[in-house]
């Protein structure tokens, strides 16, 4: 197997989405090569018919997006561990998946945004700054300038998320699966390119969790290069 993964300055491994098939691969019990690619170096993934990472490839099929990697991942390996659990668990991680694109990672870049750009390569900035201040209207700048009030609307987000990991130890259960994973991923993202608190100290269940979550897989979250907030 082959992961292609968004990488960053110095090699950075930062991508929320990578991630995520990062640990479905690692819940599956799974080995793959690790890919580095950077945002203007797309042709190394051409191949893959789109533009967007992660890509799996296994053999001969190549699989792209994180949700689709996952579900390839759950049927082509179906004698490993499950990630959903049941087809009932499946249709609530496809909720989460959402929930995590529309509203928990919009959240998340709006207080990370500049410090995103330091940690791209240097060939990628000039690239990463006109896509997104362009998606954004702003400079990457002010959009960070506003971050203690874009951090006030994440911990309302972050709400249901606290009350959920206040009544059990994993958002998926007893045990963790792909939701996990997902959400997990989001806060990866920001841990590996910014000093900027976006959960609580020790007390803070999310950062119990998170911090878990890091651990698993013979701590696979934390062999790489992270900020402690």
């Amino acid at each position: 197997m082959r992961l292609y993964e968004l990488a960053g300055r110095d090699d950075l491994r930062f991508s929320p989405h990578c991630w995520r098939a990062r640990l479905a691969l690692a819940h599956k019990g799974l080995e793959a090569e690790t890919v580095p690619v950077r945002f203007t170096d797309k042709q190394v993934i051409a191949h893959s018919g789109q533009g967007m990472l992660p890509v799996l490839e296994d053999g001969e099929r190549v699989i792209a997006d994180s949700w689709a990697i996952a579900g390839y991942l759950e049927d082509a390996y179906a004698d490993r561990p499950s990630l959903f659990g049941s087809a009932e668990g499946h249709g609530l991680a496809r909720f989460v998946n959402t929930w995590s694109a529309a509203t928990l990672q919009p959240a998340i870049i709006r207080c990370i945004i500049k410090d995103i750009y330091d940690h791209v390569d240097p060939a990628d900035q000039a690239y990463f700054r006109e896509t997104r201040e362009a998606r954004f209207g702003k400079s990457l700048d002010e959009i960070q300038a506003g971050r203690a009030q874009h951090a006030e609307a994440l911990t309302a987000a972050l709400l249901p998320l606290r009350a959920t990991l206040k009544a059990q130890p994993w958002l998926s259960g007893p045990a963790p699966l792909y939701p996990d994973y997902i959400v997990f991923g989001a806060f990866q993202w920001a841990r590996c390119v910014s000093d900027f608190a976006i959960i609580g100290g020790e007390e803070d269940p999310l950062r119990e969790w998170r911090d878990r979550v890091a651990a698993l897989f013979d701590g696979i979250g934390d062999r790489v290069a992270c900020y402690g907030a």
